[in-house]
């Protein structure tokens, strides 16, 4: 059985090259408006990088170690709740970015899936690059805000447990408590679509 990192990674490098069509359309955000949030069709079109790896997740099968998101602040908080946060960058790890140059969680706007680290540079596989494209990334380690590890939620959970996810942040989301731990555990990352295309235009891109 592959290891969380090896898993993802396989599942993430299948569509490298993969580009959006004109619309804004994904085969990532339909198929997360299909198995994880229906709520609004607006996910086929919305802002992908977080749901390109909601789905790799997915098809790794360790998508209640990595979280189901499409909006990236939310994803790092249910990170950092799960004592799953560090600013060492790992391969497997999902790697959160603001653009702008902070540490703030709240400021992200970008995130990807580390493949390799070569001292203080990180390659990395991320979705809506150049806002199209799904790409290989070589960057610095100076817009980073921090590190995702899957490998550490499944040491903290444990195969099959149980959670208790509380994400507060500017979406508002309350604290849920998943029925079921099977399939993935963490909660919807966006309760209105309204509210999340105004926050997407506040910082100008989520992706």
């Amino acid at each position: 059985m592959a290891s969380i990192d090896e898993g993802l990674l396989e599942a993430a490098q299948k569509y490298l090259g993969y580009q959006e069509q004109s619309s804004g359309y994904t085969r990532f955000g339909d198929w997360y408006y299909v198995n994880v949030d229906s709520s609004d069709s607006y996910f086929k079109t919305a802002p992908w990088c977080d749901m390109f790896i909601t789905w790799a997740a997915n098809q790794a099968g360790v998508e209640k170690y990595v979280g189901e998101f499409a909006y990236t602040v939310d994803h790092a908080r249910w990170f950092k709740s799960q004592g799953a946060w560090s600013d060492k960058p790992e391969p497997g790890a999902i790697v959160f970015y603001d653009w702008s140059g902070s540490k703030d969680i709240g400021g992200i706007d970008h995130a990807g899936i580390v493949e390799r680290v070569d001292g203080e540079r990180i390659s990395t596989i991320e979705g809506n690059v150049d806002r199209v494209w799904l790409k290989r990334k070589e960057r610095d380690q100076s817009k980073v805000v921090g590190y995702g590890l899957p490998k550490k939620v499944r040491e903290k959970m444990g195969d099959g447990g149980r959670e208790v996810f509380i994400i507060e942040g500017e979406l508002g989301s309350p604290p849920v408590q998943p029925a079921a731990f099977g399939k993935a555990g963490p909660p919807k990352a966006v309760p209105s679509l309204s509210k999340w295309t105004e926050v997407a235009n506040r910082h100008e891109t989520l992706c």
